[in-house]
């Protein structure tokens, strides 16, 4: 959508600075759609976890969690961006609706998924702070209430997952500190012995799998 943007006539018309002016305002707007209005939240703070509690320091490297995060996002996002690019954008570029029927049309569909993945009481919160009267159908929520309820609903989905994901570890750090602590090794941090043990039973049950999974899942509506 963006490359199609890029290349429209209206924005190949425009002077060198005004483009590049242009060019890196969208990616700045992009950059803060991607955190507040997509999956990215709870997939980059899902894998954020699984990889805290491996204890396995900076493996994967930031770079491989965001660049994983970023497709993994682009995945779950795939029908949103499709109807959003039918609706909006090629419309748009074809002259056929004004920018702000483009930017009506979607924000509608962004607001179905964000719906899907909002919490009722954290739309309610935002309402009740905000002094808004209670709204008729969650389709009639404002966008100024609806997104950061849809980011309350994303962290708070996100740091359960990631409580799920450290229940098993944290029993292999039990054990391993009770046996190391029968056998009269105190002396021996725990987590030397508990890091290889928790990388083999990742590897065993397909850790990356199950993740990837469970993230997947986690953004079918129920």
């Amino acid at each position: 959508m963006f490359e199609s943007a890029i290349q429209s006539e209206g924005f190949q018309e425009l002077a060198a600075p005004m483009q590049l002016a242009m060019f890196l305002g969208g990616m700045v707007l992009l950059a803060g759609a991607l955190v507040s209005l997509t999956a990215f939240t709870r997939i980059v703070i899902v894998l954020s976890f699984v990889r805290r509690a491996l204890a396995t320091q900076e493996i994967p490297p930031n770079p491989v969690i965001i660049g994983l995060s970023l497709f993994l996002t682009l995945f779950v996002m795939g029908p949103t961006i499709n109807q959003v690019n039918n609706n909006a954008i090629t419309p748009l570029l074809a002259g056929e609706i004004e920018t702000a029927e483009a930017l009506h049309r979607a924000s509608g569909d962004l607001r179905i998924f964000m719906l899907g993945q909002t919490r009722d009481r954290d739309i309610q919160l935002f309402l009740d702070i905000s002094n808004q009267p209670d709204i008729a159908t969650p389709e009639d929520t404002p966008m100024r209430i609806l997104i950061p309820a849809f980011i309350v609903s994303e962290l708070k989905t996100a740091f359960i997952m990631g409580f799920c994901i450290y229940v098993p570890f944290l029993l292999i750090d039990l054990v391993v500190s009770t046996v190391l602590m029968s056998l009269g090794m105190m002396m021996m941090p725990p987590m030397i012995v508990s890091t290889p043990c928790k990388i083999m039973l990742f590897v065993m049950v397909d850790g990356w799998h199950l993740v990837v999974l469970s993230l997947g899942n986690s953004f079918i509506p129920h």
